[in-house]
């Protein structure tokens, strides 16, 4: 292993609607996390504040990107020498709110994330409570000489996303999930995660909300498609040293964004509805 491998961490909780006890469980696994030497720790999706079902609260318990939870989660970072990854529920522009995902150290928020594509799917509404994300410049951030990009749950279906990232030169792309339960789920998760860590020949790390709303399974996967740490179902840390090397290693052998032939353009417009839908 390189002397320059940084060592990630997931981190699986389940968040609720106690925003003291989300903080708590937070400061708990970035505490063991960071002495098993992380340097990142990647929380769930909605960390900050969750219910389920979704009712009028998430407006009054949104906060703006730079507000007491990032603050908490800088005391925290900077504590601890680490940078936090985690879910947060944003103040949106009306009625509904963003569903972002914050990067913070100990000098603040080094990076941002809002969910591109809502979970409008399996039965489930997200956009009715939340905004989707403006697509624009991926924002990274690096962590002793390697790059991150983020990115949310219900994302990892659509490998555009994904190859966005890449496109960015980050060699870890962080997943903040909430991957609701249901048949096959838990099998397209593991599937996903490892086909966009193969495909864009770089590291994927994933962290979920654990039965029994999430899979669990939170995750980090090599750019070969190996899954090199994970956590079951339980509330706890899985912690991998990340190699920079081995993305260029394994580039030289299978250089298939070298040689693709296609790039991502945004789509115009907006999706046409779904007849199906209720």
């Amino acid at each position: 292993m390189s002397r320059d491998a940084v060592a990630v961490a997931v981190a699986q909780f389940a968040p609720t609607a106690d925003e003291d006890a989300n903080l708590a469980a937070i400061g708990e696994l970035t505490e063991r996390a960071a002495a098993r030497g992380a340097r990142v720790v990647l929380f769930p999706e909605y960390a900050s504040y969750f219910l389920d079902p979704f009712d009028d609260s998430l407006v009054e318990h949104a906060q703006e990107i730079d507000g007491p939870f990032a603050g908490a989660l800088r005391e925290l970072a900077q504590r601890h020498s680490v940078t936090v990854v985690a879910g947060l529920l944003e103040r949106g522009g009306g009625r509904r709110v963003r569903n972002a995902v914050i990067a913070v150290d100990g000098s603040g928020v080094r990076a941002v994330y809002r969910k591109l594509h809502l979970y409008d799917a399996f039965g489930q509404r997200e956009s009715d409570w939340v905004e989707p994300g403006e697509i624009g410049e991926p924002q990274t951030f690096e962590v002793d000489g390697i790059r991150f990009a983020l990115m949310t749950c219900y994302d990892v279906r659509f490998p555009e996303v994904a190859r966005l990232l890449a496109d960015t030169g980050a060699q870890v792309v962080l997943v903040a999930a909430d991957w609701v339960r249901g048949p096959l789920k838990e099998h397209h998760w593991r599937t996903l995660l490892h086909a966009r860590a193969i495909e864009n020949t770089l590291f994927v790390a994933a962290a979920d909300h654990p039965p029994p709303l999430g899979v669990g399974a939170s995750m980090i996967v090599d750019p070969q498609g190996v899954e090199i740490a994970a956590v079951g179902t339980a509330r706890d840390v899985a912690v991998a040293h990340l190699d920079p090397e081995a993305v260029d290693r394994v580039r030289r052998v299978n250089p298939a964004l070298r040689l693709r032939r296609f790039a991502v353009t945004p789509r115009t417009g907006t999706p046409a509805p779904d007849a199906t839908r209720s």
